[in-house]
Order: C-alpha cells, then structure tokens, then sequence
C-alpha cells in the first residue's frame, strides 16, 4: 500500500486539478489567516536592512502551486515594502507543483532556483538561504523523517537566517480529520499526518530556538456546495475513493464529521502554530 508521502505526490498533479481547486475553495483561508497573522512587510523590510543592498533569498519549502505568496501580495501591502526584488526559490517533490507556484508568484518575488526533491534530500551550501519557510507543508513528512527534514531546513538558513513554519496541530482539523478517516477506513495511523507538535520537537532536538504563535480559525463553506466540501475532505485526506456520504456513514469519522456542521453551514476547526526558527 503507498504510504502518505507517496499519495501527496500523487495529489499534485494535473489529473488531480479539479479535486486541488476544490480543496483552495476552502483552504484558502488557510493563507489568508497566516498573511494577516503578522506584519510581514515590516518583517521582510528589517531581513531586507540586514543583508544589505543585495536581494534576500528564500526558499519556499513544499512549495505547492503557490498559495502563501499569493496571500502576501494580497493581505500583507508587500506592493509598499521598502525591499529588493526577493530571489525566490522552489523546492516540491512535485514538477507540477513547482510549475505552479512559479506562475502565480508576485511580481515582488522573483523565480530563482528549482528543487525538484523532498526536503531530507536537500544539499545546499550551509546559511545558503536567508529565509526558509513550509506553510502548511510538512503533514506528509512521516516522523522518522522529521529529524532529517528538520535538520536540513536548519541547514539552508544557517546561523544568521531566519525559518517560518506554519503547521497544524494535533488538535486542529487536518490532523484530527487525518486520524478519524485512517480509523474509519482500515488506514495505517502509522501514516498519520505530523503535527506542529512533532515538527517542534524535533526543530529543538536539533538546537533550535522556536517562536511560537497559535492560530485559531474555521474553514467553511454551506452544504448547498456539498461538492467542495466533499473535495476538500477528500484531499485532506490525499484519497478520493471515499464519497462525502460515505465519509459520514462511517464511523469515528461520521460522528466527528457531524460535530462540523450546524444549520447547513460546515465549519471545520483549526489550530495552527505559526513557527518563527532560529539558530
């Protein structure tokens, strides 16, 4: 059976387009949460001041087709930065999501250089990044793999950069779903999404100092578009065999998926941990 990371990749595809633009009908939210949780202009201006003349660089890990710089751009007045032209690189496992995030970047990020890899397989100079940020990015980085992942994210900003990781909970939505449809339909919780809490742990183990700031919000959308719903279920999930009813019929999921609806309004509760990493 293929293992979740296996399944994600799968997912970020163009076959799998209909069931992403399903899934962002909601889930962007997500972004718009995190481009509004902080001044990030401000943010972006005092790295710019502390490189210099020269563009910062940054790499957006998992990059997936874009979507945090989009919700910069458009939440954040980036447009009024007082900063360089951001060299912007992409690392995914996936071609098409790099693709992706590459058209939809902003004009205030310019495409630099490509990773077609997970992050455990990174190999760039030490302190080669001055940013490094992973929103909502790192569910399918099985535990094991974290130390590894986590380590080489540290290594890309080095001592003097800076990280961002913008990660579930366990108690969030995504982890909670996660848990409750491996249980319902036979899955392996071996292949349980990674929490913030995870990713955490093992960003300390390796030395790191972690800022962290939880995030409380609802994605939602009203049972009349029953089609999005079942569309981001099932992409929570990177499995779209499973009809949303069939999702309710079952059980712990159903009983879970009842507590998420209320006079035909769907709210799904999440807890997110917006990480700020140092050395």
């Amino acid at each position: 059976m293929k293992d979740t990371f296996e399944r994600s990749c799968e997912h970020w595809s163009e076959a799998k387009r209909t069931e992403m633009d399903a899934f962002y009908a909601l889930a962007t939210t997500d972004y718009r949460i995190l481009a509004e949780a902080m001044d990030w202009r401000s943010w972006l201006e005092s790295r710019q001041e502390l490189v210099g003349d020269r563009s910062l660089k940054l790499l957006d890990v998992a990059c997936g087709s874009g979507k945090f710089p989009v919700a910069l751009a458009a939440h954040a007045g980036l447009d009024q930065a007082r900063i360089r032209p951001v060299a912007y690189s992409l690392l995914d496992p996936s071609a098409f999501s790099i693709a992706e995030a590459r058209a939809a970047l902003p004009p205030m990020f310019e495409a630099d250089g490509e990773y077609e890899i997970p992050l455990q397989q990174l190999d760039c100079p030490a302190g080669a990044f001055d940013i490094a940020w992973a929103t909502h990015a790192l569910y399918a980085v099985s535990p094991p793999e974290l130390p590894l992942a986590m380590e080489r994210f540290l290594h890309a900003i080095g001592t003097d950069g800076i990280g961002v990781i913008a990660h579930a909970s366990e108690q969030g939505h995504y982890i909670r779903f996660h848990r409750e449809f491996l249980s319902s339909f036979g899955g392996d919780l071996d292949q349980l999404y990674s929490s913030s809490e995870q990713v955490r742990s093992a960003l300390e183990a390796e030395g790191a100092s972690v800022e962290t700031h939880p995030l409380s919000y609802t994605n939602g959308a009203p049972d009349s578009e029953r089609a999005a719903v079942e569309g981001f279920l099932q992409r929570c999930a990177f499995d779209d065999r499973f009809s949303l009813d069939e999702m309710l019929s079952r059980q712990p999921l159903g009983d879970y998926l009842a507590g998420c609806i209320e006079k035909d309004q769907w709210r799904f509760p999440q807890r997110v941990d917006l990480m700020i990493v140092t050395r």
